[in-house]
């Protein structure tokens, strides 16, 4: 799928995929330099980061594990609830364990900084976060990331692993729709 693909939902793409290619090679080289040959434990934040965790582990070059999670902080609507749910877990032991979690997009940091407790009550090794997207003006709380792609507007933004009712993940770019499509 590509832009071609969208019509006219499309107001512009914000950051190509080629930009995109580029930037995650930069933060492969940082993870390890970081980790110095350490094993990794890759922690995806699903569904969004789907596309960012496939493509990060390919460049990373320190010997790393996958697992994934699924946790929402909505209810039935598209207002939070203000309550996290684990919805699928890590079926791996992270005890003394490195976990690098990816995300695909940081906003609020409410529901990352309720993970990151969750995951730090089980001990691991180290805890860390990598992210394609951060939006610094939509921040509730404080979340120390510790690799960032780009520093985004706050923005509504559809793209590489980022959807709209279910619809546009799998656009290789980051863009912004069109006001017609969200009823804006």
């Amino acid at each position: 799928m590509d832009a071609k693909d969208v019509g006219g939902d499309l107001e512009k793409i914000l950051i190509t995929a080629e930009q995109i290619d580029a930037r995650l090679t930069e933060l492969a080289a940082e993870i390890d330099e970081y980790y110095q040959g350490e094993e990794i434990l890759l922690v995806g934040v699903l569904n969004g980061a789907v596309m960012a965790m496939a493509d990060l582990s390919r460049k990373i070059h320190t010997s790393t594990r996958m697992d994934w999670m699924a946790v929402s902080s909505y209810g039935s609507g598209t207002k939070s609830s203000g309550v996290v749910r684990i919805l699928k877990d890590l079926a791996s032991d992270i005890h003394d364990v490195n976990v690098l979690i990816v995300e695909d997009i940081i906003d609020s940091g409410l529901t990352l900084s309720w993970l990151l407790a969750n995951l730090r009550s089980r001990e691991p090794k180290s805890l860390r976060i990598a992210t394609v997207l951060r939006k610094p003006d939509a921040a509730k709380v404080e979340v120390e990331v510790d690799h960032v792609g780009f520093d985004i507007a706050n923005e509504f933004v559809v793209g590489y692993g980022l959807d709209y009712a279910g619809r546009y993940r799998s656009l290789p770019f980051v863009g912004t729709l069109a006001p017609h499509v969200y009823g804006a």
